[in-house]
């Protein structure tokens, strides 16, 4: 992750995150804890990008007393949420996928990453620091947006910020690297793991206004949706963009598509 994208948090994204999330996020990661990774009593589980803490505190119930859960994340705001969830199986502590060497080699049966491997500008070097800290035989779990399935919402986005005055700010590396399936697979290969599914999933949210969903995407991004422009121009921008989603809403709300990707593979 850049310098700049995590220094556009703020408490109240990370509140806001908390809040909403569990409908969210959240539900995509047990898919990939229980669909996919299954995980098991007594396992040793390293969440990376953990946020607040949610999916680990439900790991942690899944491991056990005899397993151990530990979050990392590079967002010292969403470790304090997080740490408030702590117990004798579950620890948290702020922590960067570029470099694990707080954990020493084969330490884990288990690493997942619940909506953070797209935040990650550089892949590889992550993925071969989560070889290293696996077990042999241990599984990694990857549920990441879809490259190429962003949604409305990036192409209104893209609109808006095509336009004078917004145009005149270039955007920064805080913004999502998306890969597809086909290069997730060769990624993880060439990371040391063997591939075991990689499925691609439509992802439809509904949100009950424009400004709902903006909020989530700010607070999911944490800050970077629009961090790259003045807080006024940022005010404008998101006028213009909720004028341009309530174009699309229903009865129903306001609909964010998309597709995820949901990939498990084992270290070699």
């Amino acid at each position: 992750m850049s310098e700049y994208g995590l220094l556009q948090d703020t408490e109240d994204l990370a509140q806001h995150y908390e809040a909403v999330n569990a409908d969210r996020q959240f539900r995509a990661g047990l898919s990939l804890i229980d669909d996919y990774l299954k995980i098991r009593e007594g396992e040793d589980v390293l969440d990376v990008g953990t946020g607040t803490g949610q999916l680990a505190e439900y790991v942690a119930s899944r491991v056990g007393p005899k397993g151990r859960v530990f979050g990392i994340d590079p967002l010292p705001l969403r470790i304090e949420f997080a740490a408030k969830k702590a117990r004798p199986n579950l620890h948290f502590a702020v922590g960067d996928a570029y470099d694990l060497g707080l954990f020493a080699d084969a330490t884990f049966d288990v690493v997942y990453l619940n909506a953070v491997l797209h935040w990650l500008n550089e892949k590889r070097q992550p993925l071969r620091e989560f070889a290293r800290v696996l077990k042999p035989g241990g599984r990694i779990g990857i549920m990441a947006g879809a490259k190429g399935q962003g949604g409305e919402l990036g192409e209104i986005r893209k609109r808006v910020l095509s336009r004078e005055p917004f145009n005149g700010y270039p955007e920064t590396t805080g913004q999502p690297h998306p890969v597809t399936a086909d290069e997730l697979t060769d990624l993880l290969r060439e990371t040391g793991f063997v591939v075991d599914t990689i499925d691609v999933l439509p992802n439809q949210q509904m949100f009950a206004t424009p400004q709902a969903l903006i909020d989530y995407i700010e607070a999911s991004s944490f800050g970077n949706f629009l961090g790259h422009l003045p807080f006024d121009l940022k005010e404008r921008a998101s006028r213009e963009i909720s004028i341009e989603l309530a174009r699309l809403a229903t009865s129903e709300g306001v609909a964010q598509g998309g597709a995820r990707l949901f990939a498990c593979a084992t270290r070699c």
